[in-house]
């Protein structure tokens, strides 16, 4: 929890911006959906951009970010669940309250009205909480997929995974292929954190504790099965405060070259408060 209240007032003050790059230490797959399979493709396609280049939607690693936090601060409950979706084998479940303190409701936004919960009574709301933070769109970083890399691929950019489900009692086979970005791929991530009033500066340690948890759990499809283990490197935060938007004033650079532990640190630092001014 944070220590917001009913009585914090929003204002702008700045922007952090964290830019660097996601690192595959293992195949990755980030479905497309049925509507993409081609003849002769692979049965489950990943997501590519309008030039056919594999991609990392900002949606999937802030989706991902929600859930670990979620269940790292307890929230991954029935009591405190709600439903976005009921429909019949889709249901989604995600955290939602209305407590201001609530720091996954003040990183990634809630909307006022009734909401059904997983369990208990639903929720009535008028709270509305502009989401701080947003994660966009990784591109691929095509030189990241070397020449030697190209020569092994069952496509330009990506590989075909295949897999092979087995009845325990007739021993009947079911093939499947997943079609994979391969490990040693590096995508270029940006995200930016809204610094809105001046408990929001609590919210960093937040979003580097969600980084840190990623690299030892995974992302996109199949984690279970070996894909999605993926790193963070490259990490690089400025501060852009409101005089930067005003009247052009100069950013200040925070991090360089960092790695998660690195970006975890300095959001701890007492000192941090400080810089962002």
């Amino acid at each position: 929890m944070s220590s917001h209240t009913a009585q914090t007032q929003l204002t702008f003050i700045g922007k952090l911006i964290i830019e660097g790059e996601l690192h595959c230490d293992t195949g990755l797959h980030i479905g497309a959906g049925k509507g993409q399979l081609e003849i002769g493709g692979a049965d489950n396609p990943v997501v590519k951009d309008a030039f056919g280049r594999p991609y990392i939607p900002g949606s999937s690693l802030r989706g991902r970010l929600r859930s670990l936090l979620e269940q790292s601060s307890g929230m991954a409950i029935p009591s405190e669940l709600v439903y976005l979706s009921k429909r019949k084998g889709q249901e989604v479940r995600i955290h939602q309250s209305d407590r201001p303190d609530d720091v996954i409701c003040l990183l990634f936004g809630r909307n006022p009205g009734r909401i059904e919960r997983v369990s208990g009574e639903a929720l009535e709301s008028s709270v509305a909480t502009p989401a701080r933070l947003t994660v966009y769109d990784a591109p691929l970083v095509p030189e990241s997929i070397t020449v030697q890399m190209r020569e092994n691929l069952d496509d330009e950019l990506t590989e075909v995974k295949s897999e092979n489900a087995i009845d325990r009692i007739t021993s009947q086979a079911n093939p499947r292929t997943l079609e994979r970005v391969p490990a040693g791929a590096r995508f270029h991530i940006r995200m930016v954190l809204d610094i809105l009033c001046e408990e929001d500066r609590e919210l960093l340690p937040r979003l580097a504790e969600g980084l840190r948890l990623l690299e030892d759990d995974t992302l996109g499809g199949g984690g279970s099965r070996g894909s999605g283990r993926v790193h963070f490197s490259g990490l690089k935060m400025v501060w852009r405060g409101k005089e930067f938007y005003s009247s052009g004033a100069a950013e200040t650079e925070l991090l360089a070259g960092a790695d998660v532990p690195g970006l975890q640190s300095l959001a701890n630092e007492a000192g941090l408060a400080g810089k962002l001014a």
